[in-house]
This record gives structure tokens, sequence and C-alpha cells, in this order.
């Protein structure tokens, strides 16, 4: 029997949630969303989020309630074991990544480093 590998990253119920509202908004209804990692900011790199229009070929795709984001594979050694919130207050609104593998981040939290 082989060992199931337990996603690259989990969603909160409020990611979920937000998820969902993003992706019935589109129309055509988008396959998912897909999480990637730039090279950019501060600490040299940074999380995005797009549409998928369609599964992206070699992403690894996690579903969560009938939420699927894809993962690039590229980023995958960036974000495993990452949990992905969504949290609104007086001056911010998004997804918030918390990311073990993370060693620190910049002054504004744009960007991090591992």
């Amino acid at each position: 029997m082989a060992l199931q590998r337990p996603a690259p990253i989990t969603l909160t119920d409020a990611a979920i949630a937000h998820a969902k509202g993003l992706l019935a908004r589109r129309d055509p209804q988008p396959a998912g969303l897909r999480l990637s990692v730039d090279t950019r900011g501060c600490s040299g790199l940074s999380y995005r989020i797009d549409y998928a229009e369609e599964a992206p070929a070699g992403d690894e795709a996690v579903e969560t309630e009938g939420v699927r984001i894809f993962v690039d594979p590229m980023a995958i050694m960036f974000v495993l074991g990452t949990e992905v919130d969504y949290r609104e207050d007086t001056f911010h609104s998004g997804f918030v990544f918390s990311n073990p593998l993370e060693k620190g981040r910049c002054g504004c939290g744009e960007s991090f480093h591992i």
C-alpha cells in the first residue's frame, strides 16, 4: 500500500469562502485558482494567486470543499505546509499565507525569503 503525500497547502474556512465567491463571479467560471511564487520584492519572493481558466499541465491540484487551487510545480518547494487564509481589516483585505518554511519577511509584508 502506497503512502499518500499530504497536500502542499491547506485552506482555512475563510479562504474557501472567499475563493468560492471569486470563482462564482467569473463568467465563464474558471477551473480554479493558481498559486505561484514570483521572484520580486525586498526579500526576494512573493506569493501570486491568479485565475486558472483550465487545469495547468504539471500543476498539483488541491481541492477543498469544491475549491480547486492549482500549485505551480516551481512553487511547491517554497509553499510546502503553507496554510492559506483570507482576512479583512480596516486597512487590508486579501489572502494571507502562514508558511512554516519562511525565514523572514520584508517590512511591508509583501515578500518573503526561505
